[in-house]
């Protein structure tokens, strides 16, 4: 445990050196490499001296591992939802956890700790090949920060609680834009339904063929300025590559509107009659 420890606690200290020299994707491999080494030597060598050198190979492995990925939680995270990811991430974490430890106990009770400590080393080793054939995506710290949003200015008096709200996007799109526009489109409903939005559908105008709509709800009028607040830069990214599809030098118009029930209703100031006369 000292070899594992010292390991641990030299990485630490050199932590942020790592950081700025290779990716995190890189560090994960590394960091898995390095535990299967820990793993083989321990399943194959009875020096004491060897497995002290495994062990502080072992324990660096660990420290860059944990905090890479706890890193990587919170920069991939919106900010109006980081608290409920981490939460996520640290539940599935100690599953796996207790998991694994169940997993390689029975391994090593029904056959023997050799096994056990070789099987693990072969895990560690697909999860860095896996790792190679699917990066994770390297995440800046502003990617995942709120956009500057200024509430639009409506000719309407309206409440927090004012609504259903109705959300018009209109697009000019050339005929040659199309299939890139609904490859397009495709990301952004999944953007929109991500922060709130609601009946979410992409229209075409049967006169004007190159008048796309994107339409979608929000429950209240706060909810919608909510949505707009949970947009991040990542998603600006988007809203570009639309804006280069879209015809002409003006950008897409976005028109809002409320909607309102038609039914009969009754005037507040008219008397309600509890009995009635025969």
């Amino acid at each position: 445990m000292a070899g594992f420890g010292t390991g641990a606690l030299c990485t630490g200290i050199c932590n942020n050196i790592l950081r700025r020299s290779l990716s995190q994707e890189r560090l994960t491999t590394l960091a898995c490499i390095a535990c299967a080494a820990c793993c083989l030597s321990l399943a194959l060598t009875p020096s004491l001296a060897v497995a002290a050198i495994a062990l502080a190979l072992g324990g660096a492995g660990w420290v860059v591992t944990w905090t890479g990925l706890d890193v990587s939680v919170q920069l991939s995270s919106p900010r109006w939802v980081v608290g409920r990811t981490l939460s996520i991430y640290s539940a599935l974490s100690s599953g796996g956890i207790a998991a694994g430890s169940w997993l390689w106990g029975t391994v090593a009770e029904n056959y023997s700790l050799t096994v056990a400590l070789e099987s693990s080393a072969g895990a560690l080793l697909l999860v860095a090949f896996t790792g190679l054939r699917l990066p994770i995506r390297q995440w800046k710290d502003s990617d995942q920060d709120p956009l500057g949003f200024e509430t639009p200015a409506v000719a309407v008096d309206l409440k927090s609680r004012s609504g259903p709200i109705v959300v018009k996007i209109e697009y000019l799109i050339p005929e040659t834009n199309v299939e890139a526009l609904l490859e397009q489109m495709r990301e952004r409903r999944r953007v929109q339904s991500r922060v709130g939005a609601r009946h979410w559908n992409l229209q075409r105008d049967l006169q004007e063929p190159s008048q796309w709509t994107e339409t979608f709800r929000t429950p209240t009028w706060m909810d919608y300025l909510r949505l707009n607040h949970r947009l991040t830069a990542a998603d600006m990214e988007l809203d570009q590559r639309l804006l280069e599809l879209n015809l002409g030098e003006l950008p897409p118009r976005t028109r809002l509107s409320i909607e309102r029930p038609t039914g009969a209703t009754r005037k507040r100031d008219q008397p309600t009659g509890f009995f009635f006369r025969r």
